[in-house]
């Protein structure tokens, strides 16, 4: 494949757009480039000015879109001949440059395959972390090196293989690669120069190195090792027992003895995995888990009805890409390095070039691939079960890496930094306004620290001002001010004075706030973050302050902002529920406790009274019919508040 050639440069026009302009209308892929001229985002497109024009006006609506173009200054294509080569000229660049927007695994290490040496005369296995060679096969990845090693040791226990390790392997290929003309009499020529390994004479060792097994006969081995790592369990057995009853047919029992002893290891192995779908089919699904700038993809692999292994990958993205680019892009990278595709892959979410990427898969695989996403049924179970396990593989992950201590320094820092405040937030107090046109008005106080919530010291407040309607203004003054009052900071069980104060809200809302602050005589640094574009606003500036998407300090002052509000509204729904509960009938005239227990004593519960037609309260002992209207009414003004 030949490399990207610069086809515009940014000296000879003044602007990216102008640039666009003159790009070819043709299917490829483009490479945005920083001002050192490095690659920060390739990407494909079946129309390539089209495409980019879309990145240079801003329409396209992706989060990380005007970040990145503040980044870039020049660009590169290269125009192909269909979308499919594109897609794939798309993996082998991101492949070649890494660049930073793309989505790509969080450690690019190299990760553990099992590999078939093909282009050899007695092709052996192997346990490889190599970049893929060719005239080798590899099966995998796999992210746990232990399940590769015993993959390979159960393997070799059924359908016996040379091991590429195996120093009377090797021996044997240096002669057949020096005398290449003999290999039509490779089992000769070895049986006279080399002698038999010690896997050999334990049975996992056909005796290549001492010209036991010709080529065809070996041949045949290598064709049931890949179809046992393709998980195509039931053929191998098949073959096996028919080989077994010939042998007894033969009345040569030994050798029906070894084939007995190696079906009884696949059964074990059968037995260890985990039986998923009572039909045999073979498919992949792919589970996601997403936190802000990190991820995890969770592969099962099912195949013959059974989950063969589940491999986990960390990603570099998280929320801040869109769930469709990050699963289109973990599926090309993963799909790119492994040859073991199946029929069909089972994903969460909708690709819009999923025909492409089925194309593709079905050019390597040499047969039709579907993604599909399932809706319902054992595939969705099984989908959600993917899901949780990236869940739990990425808490491993940020737990074993220290990923969440080190992202809440860097935000905290951040944080000092882009708020002018005198040290990092260590203790972070934010305070969001519930209520129903000025009804049940709750306050909420969360406090974080060092960067984590500190539920011990959260707060929740009924506001005590009647209000006709809701009044954010009144409610947030009445709210800190009972907070900070003087006794309040005095007592220990409102902790420390806070580092930060943030007010859930826009200009109104820090304007409370400070004024407050102001009439109780305290220097508390103050913040509002708005909803709607995660603006901060400052009392020292005009200009809110905007923090980078996908930035830990963003992420976690959208964290606490939420929890504020998550906490506001439980206590607003509680209080507003039991009122409904317990007023919606007892301040019915003619309602006293007999007739609440007569009505509950029939009905059960108060969502059974409140499901039941006029008739049916009436038909309640001692219930008179105007009381039963009274009540049915009280019930339906009730419903329609608590919609409201």
């Amino acid at each position: 494949m030949s490399e990207p050639r610069d086809i515009v440069s940014a000296r000879d026009v003044p602007s990216l757009a102008e640039q666009v302009a003159l790009v070819p209308t043709d299917p490829g892929c483009y490479l945005w480039k920083d001002a050192k001229g490095e690659v920060v985002y390739v990407g494909k497109a079946k129309n390539l000015r089209a495409r980019m024009r879309q990145y240079v006006t801003l329409q396209d609506d992706r989060e990380k879109i005007p970040l990145m173009m503040q980044v870039v200054k020049s660009f590169d294509y290269v125009v192909v001949g269909s979308e499919h080569e594109a897609l794939v000229l798309e993996r082998n660049l991101i492949a070649q440059y890494h660049p930073y927007f793309n989505v790509d695994y969080k450690d690019d290490k190299s990760y553990p395959f099992i590999a078939i040496t093909e282009s050899d005369v007695f092709p052996a296995i192997k346990y490889t972390r190599e970049k893929h060679r060719k005239g080798t096969r590899y099966f995998g990845p796999y992210t746990d090196a232990r399940a590769a090693r015993e993959t390979i040791d159960t393997l070799r226990k059924v359908v016996p293989i040379c091991m590429a390790t195996c120093a009377e392997w090797k021996r044997a290929r240096r002669i057949l690669e020096r005398e290449p003309d003999q290999a039509a009499v490779a089992n000769m020529l070895l049986s006279k120069r080399c002698r038999p390994c010690f896997d050999y004479h334990v049975g996992r060792g056909p005796g290549v190195c001492a010209g036991m097994i010709d080529t065809v006969e070996y041949a045949r081995h290598v064709r049931q090792v890949e179809r046992f790592l393709q998980g195509n369990r039931s053929e191998i057995v098949g073959e096996l027992t028919e080989q077994m009853r010939e042998a007894a047919a033969d009345l040569d029992f030994e050798r029906a003895g070894r084939i007995k002893a190696r079906l009884d290891n696949l059964d074990a192995l059968d037995d260890r995995q985990q039986v998923v779908f009572s039909s045999n089919v073979s498919l992949d699904l792919i589970g996601v888990y997403r936190e802000e700038t990190i991820s995890c993809a969770c592969v099962f692999v099912v195949r013959e009805g059974r989950t063969v292994r589940s491999v986990e990958f960390v990603l570099d993205k998280g929320l801040d890409v869109g769930e469709e680019e990050l699963v289109g892009g973990f599926l090309k990278r993963y799909y790119d390095e492994t040859a073991d595709i199946p029929a069909e892959v089972n994903l969460d979410c909708e690709l819009a070039d999923a025909e492409v990427i089925e194309g593709w898969l079905a050019e390597k695989r040499a047969a039709r691939v579907r993604l599909h996403r399932p809706l319902r049924g054992e595939k969705r179970h099984l989908l959600d079960m993917a899901s949780a396990n990236a869940r739990h593989a990425l808490m491993r992950y940020m737990v074993r890496t220290g990923y969440a201590d080190d992202r809440t320094n860097k935000a905290l820092l951040q944080l000092e930094s882009a708020l002018a405040l005198d040290a990092p937030p260590m203790r972070i107090e934010c305070f969001d306004i519930s209520t129903l046109h000025g009804h049940f008005t709750v306050a909420s106080m969360v406090v974080f620290t060092n960067g984590r919530p500190d539920k011990s010291q959260y707060r929740r407040f009924k506001i005590r001002a009647e209000l006709d309607e809701a009044n954010d203004f009144v409610s947030m003054s009445e709210v800190l001010g009972r907070r900070y009052a003087p006794e309040r900071m005095a007592d220990e069980r409102f902790g420390s004075r806070p580092d930060l104060l943030v007010v859930d809200g826009g200009k109104p809302q820090l304007t409370a706030a400070m004024a407050q602050l102001e009439e109780l005589g305290l220097d508390i640094p103050v913040c509002g973050l708005a909803k709607s574009d995660e603006e901060i606003f400052v009392p020292w500036d005009e200009t809110p302050v905007v923090l980078p998407s996908g930035s830990p300090s963003l992420y976690l002052i959208k964290q606490v902002r939420d929890e504020s509000h998550r906490f506001a509204i439980t206590f607003h729904r509680e209080l507003r529920d039991k009122a409904m509960t317990r007023s919606a009938i007892d301040d019915v005239p003619g309602v006293g406790p007999k007739r609440r227990r007569a009505l509950m004593k029939r009905f059960g519960s108060m969502k059974r009274l409140r499901a039941a037609s006029e008739e049916e309260i009436a038909a309640t002992p001692g219930v008179p019919a105007e009381v039963a209207h009274a009540v049915w009414q009280a019930l339906r003004d009730a419903e329609e508040l608590a919609a409201e």
